[in-house]
């Protein structure tokens, strides 16, 4: 009987790690959120639900503004903000923009390792619009179209993708169900002056062109298209305390399946604590325990602020915090 090749990796071990553009699309939205261990699919009701899933927005009563600010691995910046309005006997609707910014970084060179003076950055955003309405008193259906854009130096790569989303609050104690797909659209390429070059194709032989302008061929990567289902429980309201449970199911294309989970323990809907855990079962994973906190303040008799805060476990790679203020009027 012939032995397996230990060199030879086994299939069920592959994951396609790496093999997506746009990862900060992957990085998740709002504090709330990320303290759920990002279990949030079937709990979106606020305006975070523009990334988690787009039938969120539905619930969304009058209208608000959710600003995010993340100082994310590496001290990279993170941020979004979001719009969204509740418009009567249409649905509700939406704007968002997510911003990634690496900050200045030295221009290394093979010859110079050193720095040749140069400075670059990486920048990655997103703009979306969001439409979703109620079909029932019980459930809501939404959809995103956003433009994606990623920028190295003086290269970029752009594409436009779809999400879609689905929330139904059941019979069962206000059981509620969430599935959504993130990131449907085509593959994104570099292109730009920083792959153009010269070179002389044959230095070797005389009386030929010299010099040749050429570019190199870049790959097209599909985008980080993920999809959701999950269960989001109010386990015990009494109106003064309440305890929300949340699971998530995710399944991407670009790494193995994983469980999202949370729970929230809130009171009279003025503070709340939070503890989850992200990415169960991912082979080879750095993310885990997430936790946070929220107040909730009553400007007057049409404004309320929440104030959201959110802590996420990378292990190895340290840690990250979240912070978002929620505006609704």
């Amino acid at each position: 009987m012939a032995q397996e090749d230990p060199a030879t990796p086994d299939a069920a071990t592959i994951t396609r790690v790496g093999t997506t553009a746009a990862q900060f699309l992957k990085l998740g939205v709002g504090a709330r959120a990320i303290a759920l261990g990002g279990a949030y699919v079937a709990e979106s009701s606020d305006l975070s639900s523009l990334y988690w899933n787009p039938a969120g927005l539905a619930r969304l009563l009058g209208t608000g503004v959710q600003l995010n600010k993340t100082r994310y691995l590496a001290e990279v910046d993170y941020n979004m903000a979001a719009f969204g309005t509740e418009v009567r006997g249409l649905g509700s609707i939406g704007l968002a923009i997510l911003l990634l910014d690496s900050g200045n970084m030295a221009v290394r060179t093979e010859s110079e390792p050193e720095g040749t003076g140069e400075q670059f950055k990486v920048q990655s955003f997103a703009i979306q619009t969001t439409f979703a309405r109620n079909l029932t008193d019980r459930f809501s259906v939404g959809g995103s179209l956003k433009y994606i854009q990623e920028r190295i130096w003086h290269s970029t790569a752009s594409a436009f993708a779809f999400d879609v989303g689905t929330l139904f609050t059941t019979p069962f104690n206000g059981l509620r169900l969430g599935a959504s797909m993130s990131n449907l659209g085509p593959k994104m390429r570099m292109d730009g002056r920083d792959i153009l070059f010269s070179e002389d194709p044959n230095p070797t032989t005389t009386g030929t062109a010299e010099i040749v302008n050429a570019q190199y061929r870049m790959d097209a990567h599909a985008l980080p298209l993920v999809f959701r289902v999950g269960l989001a429980w109010d386990a015990y309201d009494t109106g003064t305390h309440r305890l929300l449970l949340a699971t998530d199911a995710a399944h991407p294309n670009d790494n193995a399946e994983y469980i999202n989970a949370g729970v929230e323990y809130g009171f009279r809907e003025l503070i709340s604590f939070r503890v989850g855990y992200r990415n169960l079962f991912e082979p080879d994973g750095e993310q885990g325990l997430t936790a946070g906190a929220s107040l909730q303040l009553r400007v007057d008799r049409s404004l309320r602020a929440g104030f959201d805060y959110a802590f996420a476990d990378f292990g190895r790679l340290t840690q990250t915090h979240w912070f978002t203020v929620n505006l609704s009027f």
